[in-house]
């Protein structure tokens, strides 16, 4: 089991680091929620490179393992890499599209879990938080395809601004719980 009073002692050696990273997220989260087509954008040019950086290093390795029989399997998944790697590094408002319909399915699918696990729990305490944080995401996946493509614009961007913002506000809160101790 950890100690809390460990946990806070390794914060409050850092507190200063907290703070400032919390800074730059609170600062990077307001410039997202402001400009949610840039940073949507931006996230998946950087998520294709990833992809296209992946893809490349596998076909090396497919080119090099040449006597390996399932170079040719390796060899496959590394052009679907750079494939999509390419499609969401250069192709900016269409990937926004794919990207921002699997995030409304798998919003889709996680309410439609989490309304079964608010079934599971229904004569407990609580259960009506795991129904309404259920049918909210059910909602969410419901809007953001249903309003494709215009949706895609802001998406990925507000979200991850909201992500920055609150990650920020708690690692700012962080560093100001250790300095009160």
């Amino acid at each position: 089991m950890i100690n809390q009073t460990d946990i806070m002692d390794a914060v409050r050696q850092c507190r200063d680091r907290f703070r400032q990273v919390g800074y730059v997220l609170i600062a990077l989260g307001v410039l997202a929620i402001l400009f949610p087509l840039v940073f949507s954008i931006a996230a998946k040019a950087v998520l294709g490179w990833v992809f296209m950086l992946t893809g490349a290093a596998l076909l090396y390795h497919a080119f090099q393992a040449k006597g390996w029989p399932s170079a040719i399997w390796s060899g496959l998944i590394a052009v679907i890499h750079l494939a999509l790697g390419v499609y969401l590094g250069f192709f900016s408002l269409t990937g926004l599209v794919g990207l921002t319909a699997l995030m409304g399915i798998v919003f889709l699918f996680q309410g439609a879990f989490e309304a079964v696990m608010a079934a599971q729990h229904r004569p407990q305490k609580g259960w009506g938080w795991l129904a309404l944080n259920g049918a909210a995401t059910l909602i969410i996946g419901v809007l953001l395809i249903a309003g494709l493509p215009g949706t895609a614009f802001w998406t990925i961007g507000l979200f991850l601004g909201l992500n920055f913002l609150t990650t920020g506000i708690a690692f700012v809160a962080l560093s100001q719980a250790a300095s009160a101790d």
